[in-house]
């Protein structure tokens, strides 16, 4: 049980993670193990996120005063939330980690100041990442730029290999 200065400052913490986080992923986690849901966090550490079980009636007060207010009705049940700057990144290890074991559920979250239901969060985490959109882009503009450079060296080759059109016989 906490005292009132405990529950203070654990409103205060959950206020400023909701209000800091680009990306805010509900999820219920009843039935995972202890060493699964430190798996879990670990995973979500190496990529700078933080998953954090909630106490759902506190963590209601501290979303009233931020701009995720609006996922108040999922906090219901075991619940965790998982903050970070990629949702995208956050979905991926989420939904990937739900693939493995059927007893976490991603039930929502948002993107920046976008709502996301759970079909949403799946969306989400099928995107490319901000690195792996770069490297197509990359990957598009570097092969137009060398079918141009072929198509002008065949142009050249083919302009040397002709014979001159007005070329006089000299007898």
């Amino acid at each position: 049980m906490m005292n009132k200065e405990q529950k203070k400052n654990y409103i205060t913490e959950m206020t400023n993670q909701f209000e800091n986080s680009k990306a805010v992923m509900v999820t219920h986690y009843q039935g995972l193990t202890m060493p699964q849901l430190d798996e879990l966090r670990s995973k979500m550490r190496e990529h700078g996120i933080v998953f954090k079980i909630t106490k759902n009636r506190i963590t209601k007060l501290a979303l009233e005063k931020t701009k995720c207010k609006d996922l108040s009705n999922l906090f219901n049940g075991p619940t965790a939330v998982a903050f970070g700057e990629d949702a995208i990144m956050s979905a991926r290890i989420l939904s990937k980690f739900a693939k493995d074991n059927e007893n976490l559920k991603l039930i929502g979250g948002m993107m920046e100041n976008e709502v996301l239901d759970q079909a949403g969060v799946m969306n989400v985490a099928n995107l490319p990442t901000l690195d792996e959109a770069r490297a197509n882009i990359v990957g598009i503009l570097n092969a137009s730029a060398s079918k141009l450079v072929s198509i002008l060296l065949a142009r050249s080759e083919k302009m040397s290999t002709l014979p001159p059109e007005n070329s006089e016989k000299i007898t």
